[in-house]
């Protein structure tokens, strides 16, 4: 895995839109309505995303303190920090002509995250004027957004999230460039996901609080002035 080419620009996000879906129904009822279960493929703890205690010791991995990286050919890794917060909120993996930028945050025991968080994003996303579509991901369900590319641009800018809900945590991803809309890369971009290594740890953590991130030596941290990107908002919920 390369990490000397981290300063390169973002893969392109203006990707070609994919055919038209059904618009994604908005929870308009109140906290007792938000679905708690667990958000995760049946074969999670096989295929990943994997919990430290389901991974051998001994296998090779770039170590971030709450998540774990997979080397792989044609990988580039680089870490997001706020620099208001002078801390690491989120890493990005440029692969395959796409960014997956990914993040962890704690959750309870026996239930999850995800489809509160989901709704939670979507709300957000039709506010600022996106087009909003769930879909049925191989990992679960997954939000498709458009948003104006801005004036300068042109177009439309396509991001798809993610996420899977594990023992204690929810690893969760934003896809942008090639894989945002073309299955083929896409599917290559999840199995990147599935190899990730979530450490939850054993401290008490309240739920949606971001698992702390560290820079390892020789990986470039791309700092960001004030806040993280808009993809990378502290906590699981973005601001």
């Amino acid at each position: 895995m390369s990490d000397d080419k981290n300063e390169q620009d973002a893969p392109e996000q203006e990707a070609p839109a994919t055919g038209a879906a059904d618009a994604v129904e908005l929870h308009d009822g109140g906290p007792d309505e938000v679905d708690d279960a667990k958000s995760a493929p049946a074969d999670r703890d096989e295929r990943g995303p994997f919990d430290v205690s389901e991974v051998p010791a001994m296998r090779p991995y770039v170590d971030l303190g709450g998540i774990k990286v997979a080397p792989r050919e044609g990988l580039q890794l680089r870490l997001e920090v706020d620099e208001r917060a002078n801390r690491v909120v989120a890493v990005s993996l440029e692969y395959q002509e796409s960014l997956l930028q990914v993040q962890a945050f704690a959750a309870p025991k026996t239930t999850g995250l995800w489809h509160g968080v989901r709704a939670d994003l979507a709300q957000q996303m039709t506010s600022q004027g996106g087009t909003v579509v769930e879909e049925e991901g191989p990992l679960g369900v997954e939000l498709f957004v458009e948003t104006p590319a801005g004036a300068e641009q042109g177009g439309t800018r396509q991001v798809r999230f993610i996420a899977v809900d594990g023992p204690r945590w929810m690893l969760r991803g934003v896809i942008m460039g090639k894989a945002a809309t073309d299955s083929a890369v896409r599917e290559r971009v999840l199995d990147l996901f599935r190899e990730l290594v979530v450490v939850r740890g054993d401290q008490p953590m309240p739920p949606s609080e971001l698992l702390p991130l560290r820079v390892p030596e020789g990986v470039q941290a791309q700092r960001q002035p004030g806040q993280a990107s808009a993809a990378a908002q502290d906590g699981a919920q973005p601001a």
